[in-house]
């Protein structure tokens, strides 16, 4: 049931980080606040395909 998503920031749209998810408890995109190291400041990273 855990799926390995990517983590992309919305302001330069990198791809910085991975993690994993429960499909069936979160089935909406995930979103957290997490640093940027491109942005050098702490964005809202989306969940990417």
């Amino acid at each position: 049931m855990r799926d390995q998503i990517i983590l992309a920031c919305t302001e330069c749209k990198n791809r910085n980080y991975h993690t994993n998810k429960n499909k069936k408890n979160d089935p909406d995109r995930l979103e957290f606040k997490k640093y940027c190291k491109h942005c050098k400041k702490t964005t809202v990273h989306k969940e990417t395909k």
